[in-house]
Formats: C-alpha cells, structure tokens, sequence
C-alpha cells in the first residue's frame, strides 16, 4: 500500500529548494560585495571599483519614489528634479551600512552647495525607533524614505536594485534619470566618483 509515501515524497522534493532558496536569501542579506544584479536592459556599464554608469543619451527615467520619511513628513523624490540625487538604501541592522554612514554624512555636507541632494531608503527596518537613532549617531541631516518591506525598491526596472544587497547607491541626474548605481558600500572617494562627473555635466 503505497497512497500515503507518494504525497511524503513529493513534499520532500519540494521542500529542498524551497530551503536553499531561504539560506541563499539570508546569506546574501546585507552583503557588500560588488554585483551587478539580475537581468533587464539598464544600460549599466560596470567599471573595476564596482560602480556601474550608463551614457547621457542612455539613461532610464527614475521611478516614482513616494512616501513618508523617517520622521513621518510626506517625502516624494520628484520634488528634487533639477538636483543630482544621491538614493542610498540602508538599514539600521546593517553592518557595511554604519562603516560608510559616515562618509555619505561628509559628502552630503561637502556636495550640498553644488545642486546634491541626498535621499535614504530605509529598509527592513520594522520600527522607526533603530533608523532614528542610526541617523543620529551618524549626524545624518538628509531625509530618508521609511521602507519597512522594501516596496520603493521594487519600483526600479528589473535588476537595477536587489533588496537583499544592502547598501546600495543609485545617483540620479538633474533630468531625473538614473545615470549610476553600486551595489557596495561606498567611501568618500568612491561616492565623488560617482557624482562628481554628473556635477559637471551641463
């Protein structure tokens, strides 16, 4: 009488890579690796340091980011069109994110006369209160998105963003195009890297 083994079975097969999949997620949360992502034609070009930046003429429009900031106030990015806009998604809980918190505070401050707003994506973090207090001990003054399941970051063309690589960066031009993205933490020289060419452009 075999009825009752074939269902067993067929739950076991099934239930494999259904784990794998969970340990592969869990084992890439907050990585800082430099990645490209997934598929979708982004236009990325992938220099050594792991920074990806697409053509003038190339450059995919951003997506409609809106919201409420960690603070509660309504924040919604197209309010900031005319400025290069530094997207940093990062999270409380996440390493790689507080050794380059720093760094993203300097260049803000160092940028801010020069047409760059800096905007966070705070991400899985269930309760505000840990996303406060990052910001606090890092002295971050720019507004971030309160993104608890990571819904804005699904509203990047496939590939762009991956919510399990954590931080990650994407710059957008004064057009309010995409124009680079990492998918690592980032240094003071590396974000000038990314923003200072967009800066210049006329």
């Amino acid at each position: 009488m075999s009825y009752g083994r074939a269902p067993r079975r067929r739950f076991t097969l099934l239930a494999a890579p259904a784990a794998a999949v969970a340990l592969a997620l869990t084992l890439s949360a907050c990585d800082s690796g430099d990645k490209t992502g997934g598929g979708g034609d982004t236009h990325f070009v992938t220099g050594s340091g792991g920074i990806s930046t697409v053509a003038k003429g190339e450059r995919a429009e951003a997506p409609k980011l809106d919201g409420e900031s960690l603070d509660g106030k309504p924040l919604d990015l197209a309010d900031y069109k005319g400025k290069v806009v530094v997207l940093n998604a990062w999270g409380s809980w996440c390493g790689p994110c507080r050794l380059e918190a720093k760094h993203f505070t300097k260049v803000a401050k160092a940028t801010a006369g020069q047409g760059v707003q800096f905007i966070g994506i705070n991400t899985r973090d269930a309760q505000r209160g840990p996303a406060i207090s990052f910001e606090q001990d890092f002295g971050i003054s720019y507004p971030s998105f309160f993104d608890p399941t990571g819904k804005l970051l699904l509203r990047f063309p496939k590939g762009m963003l991956n919510l399990q690589t954590i931080p990650s960066t994407v710059v957008i031009d004064r057009d309010g195009k995409i124009a680079a993205r990492s998918l690592a933490a980032l240094d003071d020289t590396k974000l000038h890297e990314m923003i200072d060419p967009l800066i210049a452009e006329k």
